[in-house]
């Protein structure tokens, strides 16, 4: 059999939606399914590598893989040097996960941003670079509605939209959709609602948002104690109700391949 299509989603929603539980969830179960997945964090808060099962760290890419730009050259102040391209770079300074996911991320805030200056354009050059035939991406997008898109999902061909059935939930992952329209991320635009109680949730998020609903996970308890115990819920919930919802997005998304 040969290998799968590629797939390249981005997950956005307010935080405390619950998108880095099912980002994390969707990208083992992707590799499950035989694709070569590569889970790009962007959230400069900690959650992706938790519900992946990879060691949690602050440190992005290594200052010493980054040249600055020299006077009178064209192009972002700083690239990845010159003997590393984008491949290279992810075999290079992505840890390898369960279930054989890559993961990598462009660091975690311990004071001001521009900590990270070094390691962000570096990230960024290596997802624009990435061959478009190998890796499957899964990326969690940052939180909230002020920094999720301004290029940080150029690389997605769906955007998944992760929203609670709550007003304050709802009410972020309408803005998130008109950003993403203005910003003309996307030309897939998906709603997921998580943490469903009731039948009427669904219904309720997606005519709040104009969205058209690609999954609903429900609320489940072992999933929460999964989370709050900073576990993959994949491994202590595999049969939860909640993974087999993620379950059946990834069978939606790549076709059942």
């Amino acid at each position: 059999m040969g290998r799968p299509g590629r797939l390249r989603v981005a997950f956005v929603g307010k935080g405390g939606a619950g998108k880095s539980a099912i980002a994390g969830t969707f990208a083992r179960l992707l590799a499950r399914e035989g694709h070569e997945v590569l889970a790009i964090d962007s959230d400069p808060m900690p959650g992706l590598a938790f519900s992946l099962g990879v060691a949690q760290s602050d440190a992005g890419i290594p200052d010493d893989a980054v040249v600055e730009r020299v006077e009178g050259e064209e192009g972002p102040r700083f690239r990845l040097r010159p003997d590393l391209d984008a491949s290279a770079a992810v075999e290079a300074y992505a840890n390898v996960g369960p279930d054989g996911v890559r993961f990598l991320q462009f660091g975690k805030l311990t004071g001001h941003v521009a900590q990270l200056m070094r390691s962000q354009h570096a990230f960024r050059q290596i997802v624009e670079e990435l061959p478009d035939d190998r890796w499957s991406v899964v990326g969690d997008l940052p939180g909230g509605t002020r920094q999720p898109f301004f290029g940080w999902a150029d690389f997605a061909e769906v955007v998944l939209v992760v929203a609670e059935p709550t007003a304050k939930s709802w009410l972020s992952a309408k803005r998130l959709t008109r950003l993403a329209r203005e910003d003309g991320t996307a030309a897939n635009l998906l709603l997921v609602v998580n943490k469903a109680r009731e039948a009427g949730d669904a219904r309720l998020v997606a005519e709040m948002t104009g969205l058209t609903v690609a999954a609903v996970v429900p609320w489940d308890e072992d999933l929460a104690e999964a989370e709050r115990r900073g576990r993959p819920p994949i491994d202590d919930a595999p049969n939860s109700g909640a993974v087999r919802a993620v379950a059946s997005l990834v069978a939606d998304l790549t076709g059942g391949t």
